[in-house]
């Protein structure tokens, strides 16, 4: 049995927004990092990526369709069918079916990568073990916000805090 952790590793603006109403993050690289910001630290902890459809699709705009992450295995939710490709893996099935499947197999953790309409439907399961928050010192107004409302988790607990230069990492884990 396997003993994985769905981990939510992201960025947020300081007022809680991932991306602007247009779904651009070029706010986010007008902060001063430090290095990569952690991201090689924590890429090396995981062997799998959970991501929506339009999250998939925005990272193949973003580097010209060369998806960098086929080094990883990837499940892509999408209504849709299509398929399959190098490492990438398009299901419809519930997330939380995949998802409990997939911690009970041998691995590294599972990075939950976004985008928001995902990140709600694991942490109404209660799939989501560890979240890595990355918040840049930017108030972005408005956007897609990293959390839904109306809805509560009240069982996290701080374990670690990390400065980046002008970001500020705060690692929690799900106790619940």
């Amino acid at each position: 049995m396997g003993n994985r952790n769905v981990v939510l590793f992201i960025a947020t603006s300081l007022d809680g927004f991932i991306a602007t109403k247009d779904g651009e993050l070029d706010w986010l690289f007008r902060v001063e990092g430090e290095g990569d910001n952690g991201y090689t630290e924590f890429y090396e902890t995981i062997d799998t990526m959970l991501l929506g459809r339009k999250s998939y699709e925005h990272v193949l705009r973003l580097t010209e369709g060369d998806y960098p992450h086929r080094d990883r295995v990837n499940y892509v939710w999408t209504s849709s069918k299509r398929k399959d490709e190098e490492n990438v893996h398009f299901v419809n099935e519930s997330v939380e079916t995949v998802i409990r499947r997939l911690k009970k197999e041998p691995g590294k953790d599972l990075w939950l990568v976004g985008g928001s309409e995902l990140i709600a439907e694991c942490l109404k399961a209660n799939l989501v073990d560890k979240i890595i928050l990355t918040t840049a010192p930017i108030l972005v107004g408005e956007g897609i916000p990293l959390f839904p409302t109306g809805f509560s988790l009240d069982s996290l607990e701080l374990v670690d805090i990390k400065q980046f230069g002008q970001f500020v990492q705060t690692v929690y884990v799900n106790k619940g």
